[in-house]
């Protein structure tokens, strides 16, 4: 705390927090193409250029495939590397995604969600839920995803996703949306620290290709391998790692849920427009808390089952209509009644909204 006292507070929009964090954190690379809503990623990059300063290569590639196949390569040479877009472009990437994921590369995709589908609208929405949680590609494997709510959690979830994509040696997703990526907070930005030296690399990622050592073979990576017995196993391999996520990196946080009856789940720029619900649900004598999952993939499935088994019921708000809620059934398991609350087309509920809809479940199940 006192550390983050001497920081200075600055006032910047999620996207600019996005960009300076990577600076700060170390990062090796940036390779992006601009899309509403998170274009001030790459812009705010520009203007500062770090490669004068730090190094760090900011590239507007020709594409989002050639964006998430930069981030490829980059992070097979055991780099830090980064790229951000909007829904259409990540849908773009996936193909790249599950590239990385089959061949244990640690990169890290920033996703300022709007609304869908296909080209849709430039306004916020939360409607890439279940395609940044299923992985989004063919096979079957993983993505880390962070939902952060607030400017803050912008700067602070830079270095998150990557300190757990390279523990895990897994693709790391930040899904944030519209509201968070354009709306204007304080921020404490995390201290600069410097980009790794190639030895550090060296240490850190034997897997990487980081070219012939005398003392070791040549690293190959890839997501091929043609023996299906051979791919099974290396699956087999996949699915332990995940085991292993799912039992430490849970992450959540809960708001008023000690003496509540019923509960609102919510996640990113929902989240915050469930605070003021609940505060406007208790003027009116509604018991209510919130229960904010942080990391959606691995979801708090167990978490939510505990806390289901003391209330009464359970309203899921999105901006999308209706995606973790299934998550959300799927760990209450029949417990208590689970309502779904959305808005769609780029339309941010208002706090009162929810309010409506917590007393229609609360009515219905009277």
């Amino acid at each position: 705390m006192a550390e983050q006292q001497k920081r200075e507070i600055t006032l910047m929009k999620g996207n600019e927090a996005i960009a300076h964090a990577c600076i700060r954190c170390g990062v090796d690379g940036f390779f992006g193409y601009p899309i509403t809503p998170q274009s001030e990623i790459i812009e705010t990059l520009a203007l500062l250029k770090p490669w004068e300063t730090s190094g760090m290569v900011v590239l507007q590639a020709e594409s989002e495939v050639a964006a998430i196949n930069m981030v490829y390569g980059g992070a097979g040479a055991g780099k830090r590397v980064l790229t951000t877009s909007s829904s259409p472009g990540v849908a773009l990437m996936q193909e790249g995604i599950s590239y990385m994921a089959g061949a244990e590369i640690p990169g890290v995709i920033v996703n300022v969600q709007r609304g869908g589908p296909g080209l849709g609208t430039i306004q916020p929405s939360q409607g890439d839920y279940f395609q940044a949680t299923r992985g989004g590609g063919n096979g079957d494997y993983n993505v880390i995803v962070l939902a952060p709510a607030s400017v803050q959690e912008m700067a602070d979830f830079v270095d998150l996703a990557f300190t757990l994509a390279f523990k895990y040696r897994n693709p790391a997703m930040i899904l944030s949306d519209g509201v968070i990526g354009q709306m204007m907070e304080k921020v404490v930005l995390p201290p600069m620290k410097p980009r790794r030296t190639e030895q550090e690399i060296a240490e850190e990622c034997p897997w990487a290709t980081i070219g012939r050592k005398k003392d070791r073979k040549p690293n190959i990576m890839t997501s091929l391998e043609l023996k299906p017995e051979v791919m099974e196993e290396r699956n087999l391999m996949m699915q332990e790692k995940y085991r292993k996520i799912r039992e430490t990196e849970v992450r959540y946080e809960m708001q008023c849920c000690e003496d509540a009856d019923y509960v609102i789940v919510a996640f990113g720029s929902a989240a915050r427009i469930a605070e003021k619900s609940i505060e406007s649900a208790r003027e009116q004598g509604i018991k209510v808390g919130l229960f904010r999952p942080i990391t959606l993939w691995p979801f708090p499935t167990q978490e939510i089952h505990q806390l289901s088994e003391s209330k009464k019921g359970i309203l899921v708000a999105e901006i999308n209509a209706g995606q973790m809620v299934e998550d959300v059934r799927l760990a209450v398991n029949g417990l208590v009644p689970v309502a779904h609350f959305g808005r769609l087309g780029g339309i941010v509920p208002e706090p009162e909204e929810i309010v409506e809809a917590l007393k229609r479940l609360i009515t219905e199940n009277i």
